[in-house]
């Protein structure tokens, strides 16, 4: 039958919640919602919240979460098309009629899952009989128990090609093709997949048994070998272990994600249950969605060897424009040479959470990577390592994620390249010395030129490092008028220090939202800042008096375009000035106190032309100022 997005959300919008779940746990209102005792988890103070008007319920403690039809799978076990019918009963909605080719495609896969569940009882058989005495040897070795074999279901395929196509010849050989339990190829007569190895049943989130992963026993390639995608089973929207780690995650509100499905046996057999693994590939989206349905921060467990550490940058990289607010991903390394079953047998499972205790953030694990990637001696490897950084963060989608990461990264940035002061040492106070025979015998100091004495006023001045916040208001109304330039001073405006916090968000967020856009105008820059609360304070400074520059000014009259060119060559070399008068202020203040400890000529003559720079560029800026009024 055919199930609409739109029917089923007419569906949810007709069942009252609170009233369903009612019928089975006790419900208080607080406020516009109710609360209960989760059902999912034992629990003495209630963390379960139900939600009327949104249609779902959510629980704090477990992080159980789902809506009306979800309630009925989870809590009454029915399946989801008992679910619906039930639901639609109750709602007075009729359930739209089968369609034919639905209905004949899950005949099918309930038929393809007659089949696979028929081999993982047959390979279970083989391994439990005197064939399977050389695999049960090494699942000892590997520290695997009994109880732990039998919950996962391990099985062994005899090494021939056809002990399974006749130990399931009640299945047509077609279907047995289907499922993937035997290859055929061109014209010759099909035979048994999996030959000789381990198998490992993977199944669905219901705990059914849609495939296999075997691994070889002895000598042969390749080590692993997974079920080929079939109606039942698409290896990147399949986790393995998903059936047992989504209720174990309820108690732990964790996820963690390894590489393979030994892994997750391993750590099970630690008694650590909250476990699963891709299979073959690297972690899709799909995935990712399924993994940000149970926790808000996985963490990925990969081994520290180079394949391990390219996988969680993949895997990181494939992140990015998913994310959004509270939901991302943390990386855990494993020691060097080992995986989790190797850490596990040495330190147990309190080593095992020691490691991921020390898991770093996804930002912190992009950062890491960029940094290690090559030499950061030049300006032009610098460079580079920034455009990486900020590329990475232009891939999240989320436009407040984005921003926070770009600040993030600039940040990091500054920090990893903040220039180093020589250390200072005090100043001695110059006393003339008593001559001793002339120049060279024991010599002096000399009292310095009168003229390399530096002005106190002009001293105490210098470390005044930054631009005015009256100076960064009008620079921000500016751009407000002529968005054109924030494409054009994009990095240099990135390196301002804003000393308003309002007007510093405001720059961000046009920078952020705005900066990669042709033709934007005033009205379309205002018209995506609306919906942010930096959209007041940009009216303000569009309505505000006594900014006396070009580029403030409302334009009208008949030289509109004339005063336009005029405006936007100001509003340019005002960007330049404020980006420059900073940092030569601040190279300014390093060479004054430089100069007060040397007392040389040099360090004078350096103090000097710095300051002359400054003084000019204050000139400019009272004369854009004045340029309006001309």
């Amino acid at each position: 039958m055919t199930l609409t997005p739109q029917w089923l959300d007419e569906l949810r919008s007709r069942i009252t919640l609170s009233t369903l779940i009612g019928r089975t746990v006790k419900v208080t209102r607080a406020g516009r919602e109710y609360k209960a005792c989760c059902p999912f988890h034992n629990e003495k103070t209630p963390s379960f919240t139900i939600n009327d008007e949104k249609g779902f319920y959510h629980c704090f403690g477990c992080s159980a979460h789902g809506d009306a039809i979800r309630w009925m799978t989870d809590q009454r076990g029915l399946s989801f098309m008992d679910a619906v019918k039930e639901l639609a009963a109750e709602a007075g909605m009729e359930v739209p009629a089968a369609d034919p080719r639905a209905a004949k495609k899950a005949e099918e896969q309930a038929s393809l899952r007659d089949v696979t569940q028929a081999a993982a009882d047959w390979f279970a058989q083989q391994l439990a009989s005197s064939n399977g005495a050389p695999a049960r040897d090494y699942l000892a070795k590997r520290g695997i128990s009994e109880a732990t074999r039998k919950a996962f279901g391990f099985g062994l395929a005899p090494d021939s090609r056809s002990a399974l196509k006749e130990a399931l010849k009640k299945f047509p050989t077609a279907m047995l093709v289907e499922s993937g339990m035997l290859i055929a190829v061109d014209d010759k007569e099909p035979y048994d997949r999996f030959r000789g190895r381990l198998m490992i049943p993977i199944r669905d989130a219901r705990g059914r048994v849609i495939a296999f992963g075997g691994r070889i026993l002895g000598d042969g390639e390749p080590k692993y070998l997974n079920s080929p995608d079939t109606p039942l089973f698409d290896k990147g929207r399949t986790l393995y272990n998903l059936d047992k780690a989504s209720p174990a995650s309820r108690q732990t509100n964790r996820i963690i994600v390894v590489e393979g499905y030994m892994d997750v046996i391993a750590l099970a057999e630690a008694g650590i249950a909250d476990a699963v693994a891709p299979l073959g590939t690297a972690l899709t989206e799909n995935q990712l969605g399924m993994i940000w349905r149970m926790v808000p921060v996985p963490v990925l467990c990969f081994d520290g060897d180079a394949a391990g550490q390219k996988a969680a940058v993949r895997a990181a990289m494939r992140a990015l424009p998913l994310l959004r607010p509270g939901f991302s991903l943390a990386f855990a390394t494993l020691p060097a040479g080992q995986d989790p079953d190797d850490l596990v047998r040495a330190r147990g499972a309190a080593g095992f959470a020691e490691i991921l205790e020390d898991a770093q953030p996804l930002v912190e694990r992009l950062w890491a990577h960029e940094v290690a990637a090559g030499p950061l001696a030049t300006p032009e490897q610098r460079a580079a390592l920034k455009t990486r950084l900020l590329a990475h963060a232009d891939a999240i989608e989320d436009a407040d994620v984005r921003h926070h990461y770009r600040e993030a990264f600039r940040e990091r940035l500054d920090t990893l390249f903040a220039r180093r002061r020589p250390e200072r040492t005090p100043r001695v106070p110059w006393a003339p010395q008593p001559q001793r025979g002339g120049f060279g015998g024991g010599g002096r100091r000399f009292a310095p030129d009168p003229r390399l004495q530096l002005p106190a006023d002009e001293a105490r001045s210098i470390g005044q490092i930054g631009i005015g916040g009256h100076y960064a208001a009008a620079l921000i109304a500016g751009l407000l008028r002529y968005p054109a330039a924030i494409r054009r001073h994009e990095e240099a405006l990135t390196r301002l220090a804003i000393p308003d916090s309002g007007d510093a968000e405001l720059l961000r967020a046009m920078l952020d939202n705005a900066g990669g856009q042709e033709g934007l105008d005033c009205e379309g820059l205002l018209a995506i800042l609306e919906p942010m609360k930096v959209y007041n304070r940009a009216t303000t400074l569009l309505r505000a008096d006594g900014m006396h520059f070009s580029f403030n000014r409302r334009l009208d009259g008949e030289e509109v375009d004339a005063a336009r060119e005029t405006a936007l060559r100001d509003l340019d070399e005002y960007i330049g000035v404020l980006v420059t008068q900073p940092e030569i202020r601040e190279r300014l203040a390093q060479a004054t106190a430089d100069f007060q400890r040397t007392m040389d000529d040099e360090g004078f003559a350096r103090q000097q032309k710095l300051s002359a720079m400054d003084k000019e560029l204050t000139r400019r800026l009272a004369a854009l100022s004045d340029s309006s009024e001309s």
